[in-house]
């Protein structure tokens, strides 16, 4: 590890963008919970933007500090924020459920999407270039957050998706099963990402990086 290139701006830069990503991705999730009736994350000041209330030290900033310098690859996460799926499902069912899932995924869709194409009128634009460094880091840790999420792999968003989902249609055994293997969640993702299969697996978030840089440059 070479910390005598360390550029301090770029991983300013960095860390805002992926609190901004991960902080609003659970306030997401716990809006829309709270829409469907469950208060607990507003009673417990979670839907606040203050990032204090939501940064885990080691998921928002050191683990994911230590792998950009180690591997210029960025992974992190925020302090989940607690939903009564119960409460969810009672008011709205399991397509509630579902939303409630998916609501983070969203945000950071749509908060990616509209920073890129702020980022193309900038560049039109003279400016300062950390400004557009800024953005676009925030435009990519969003859109790979949200394609990264969307894999039906424990603890990840796009499981609950799915294991709601079967609930939805009947499958209530299957579901079981798979919720069952959310407790060894943390160790399955690892070993995917530790595995050669990543690169197979994990395609689609470099593909996002290539469309995103050539709307850019379009």
């Amino acid at each position: 590890m070479d910390f005598t290139n360390i550029d301090p701006i770029r991983i300013a830069s960095i860390v805002i963008a992926l609190v901004i990503a991960i902080v609003g991705h659970e306030i997401a999730h716990g809006y829309v919970a709270y829409k469907f009736g469950d208060n607990t994350a507003k009673n417990l000041g979670r839907l606040s933007i203050n990032p204090i209330k939501h940064i885990d030290p080691v998921g928002t900033i050191i683990v994911p500090l230590v792998l950009y310098l180690s591997t210029g690859m960025m992974f992190g996460w925020a302090k989940p924020v607690p939903v009564n799926t119960y409460t969810v499902v009672r008011n709205g069912g399991y397509n509630a459920a579902i939303y409630v899932s998916l609501a983070g995924i969203l945000y950071n869709i749509i908060l990616g999407i509209a920073t890129l194409f702020v980022l193309k009128v900038l560049l039109n634009i003279e400016t300062f270039e950390i400004l557009l460094q800024f953005l676009y880091t925030l435009a990519l840790l969003n859109l790979i957050l949200a394609v990264f999420n969307l894999y039906p792999i424990p603890p990840l968003d796009g499981f609950h998706a799915v294991e709601y989902a079967l609930r939805n249609f009947g499958f209530h055994a299957l579901a079981d099963k798979l919720d069952s293997m959310s407790r060894y969640g943390f160790i399955i993702l690892i070993i995917i990402l530790i595995s050669p299969l990543k690169e197979t697996i994990f395609y689609p978030t470099r593909y996002i990086i290539q469309i995103a840089t050539a709307f850019i440059n379009g």
